[in-house]
């Protein structure tokens, strides 16, 4: 409400990272469908558990590119594609799947060595090869706030990954309609510019035990 967009913009993806399946089973129940991973081994061991559908598994961690092969037909969206190569892998994996997911690119917004993803300047100067893959769909971005950052020191990334967006979109010619941002610490400030995935889930445990 006080971004003053409708309710159906922005979704939640529940972060059932080290939690007991069981935890993310009682979600499940509650109708919350959208579940993210951060590690490709654990998500294979919960799709066993809870398949999809009626889950919509989301990857949303590193996917080595070796591991791409075995997650990527079990996933709906992988929010974190961090380089061409990786796009690349997934683009040919995508050509052999009937529903094939979508993806969202990765970018260092906080500018920290120890995040994967494009630099804003390097995902404008490779516009032209990203919008060159024909099978898979690039659906929009994704971004981390830097570590240890209040919501409202987290602000200027989410806007600078909103601009980024925004002028991909100019040099792709394709609209690039998702914005992957948003955690447990700053997802309201995410929304309010834009995010239209929201990574939630130490607030969602916060106060449980296994």
């Amino acid at each position: 409400m006080r971004s003053g967009r409708p309710p159906h913009s922005a979704s939640l993806v529940a972060v059932t990272k080290q939690v007991p399946v069981e935890w993310a089973a009682a979600l499940v129940s509650l109708g919350q469908f959208n579940l993210g991973e951060n590690y490709p081994q654990e998500l294979w061991r919960k799709v066993e558990v809870l398949p999809a559908p009626p889950v919509y598994w989301h990857l949303i961690g590193h996917l080595q590119t070796n591991k791409a092969k075995k997650t990527y037909p079990l996933v709906g969206r992988v929010h974190s594609v961090d380089s061409l190569k990786l796009l690349s892998v997934l683009d040919e994996l995508a050509a052999g799947l009937f529903t094939p997911g979508a993806v969202c690119l990765q970018v260092n917004c906080s500018g920290e060595e120890s995040k994967y993803g494009w630099t804003p300047e390097q995902i404008l100067e490779d516009a032209e090869a990203i919008a060159a893959f024909q099978h898979v769909r690039v659906a929009g971005l994704m971004t981390m706030a830097a570590q240890g950052t209040t919501a409202e020191e987290a602000r200027p990334a989410f806007i600078r990954l909103r601009e980024i967006r925004d002028q991909l979109e100019t040099r792709m010619g394709k609209s690039l309609p998702e914005l992957s941002m948003g955690m447990s610490n700053d997802y309201d400030v995410a929304i309010q510019e834009g995010s239209t995935w929201v990574r939630v889930g130490s607030a969602l445990f916060e106060g449980m035990k296994a």
